[in-house]
């Protein structure tokens, strides 16, 4: 009963999602618009740099906050945490509540490692950010990052569990970007320099798509 419950709280948490219901009070529904995703980035995308933050910052404190209330209230449970944090993931990209078509899970991690450990937290960052801005594409980052994690929770704590969610949430994650691939592949996906070459990076896209 404490698994079912740390899950369905955290699986809750992750179907409360900013960027559909953002979209929805300005007329239009975000999973219609730019990359089909409810997530920051098409956010940031569609409705500009604020809004992307706002809405990554959610993300990323309701992953957090569901890891940390399931950790509260189940103690025992050595790994209410991860379980937590990883349906909160699964809950963003899987929602209910939109028909099962949500983000693809990039702040929920960002908030399940946060709250597992902060310090963990920024040395991943700063490894993602050389990563990512190195490559110019956000998709790699989810994809690396949950693998890394996945990788050090692992070894450091030596729970099955825990690391079988989390690893189950890195193989969906990257199917989840199996599609961005293929836009780098034919030179349709946005670079990170979108957010300070944006009318450069709309031509350099609608040229390659035709």
């Amino acid at each position: 009963m404490q698994i079912v419950l740390c899950s369905l709280i955290g699986y809750l948490f992750g179907n409360i999602n900013p960027a559909y219901i953002i979209s929805r009070c300005r007329g239009f529904d975000i999973r219609e618009r730019g990359s089909g995703n409810a997530g920051a980035s098409n956010v940031m995308m569609t409705m500009g740099k604020k809004a992307g933050a706002f809405t990554a910052l959610f993300d990323i404190a309701k992953a957090a906050l569901a890891s940390i209330i399931a950790f509260h209230l189940f103690p025992h449970l050595k790994y209410a945490k991860i379980l937590s944090g990883s349906m909160c993931i699964l809950g963003h990209i899987f929602p209910v509540l939109m028909k099962f078509h949500g983000g693809k899970g990039l702040a929920c991690l960002a908030g399940t490692i946060i709250a597992f450990d902060p310090k963990l937290f920024i040395t991943l960052l700063l490894f993602e950010l050389i990563i990512g801005l190195t490559l110019d594409y956000v998709c790699v980052v989810p994809m690396t990052g949950s693998l890394i994690f996945t990788t050090i929770y692992a070894l450091s704590t030596g729970d099955a569990v825990g690391t079988i969610a989390l690893a189950a949430v890195s193989v969906i994650i990257f199917i989840k970007h199996i599609e961005n691939l293929r836009r780098i592949q034919n030179g349709t996906e946005a670079h990170i320099s979108f957010l300070w070459h944006k009318d450069q990076e709309i031509e350099r896209i609608k040229h390659n798509a035709n």
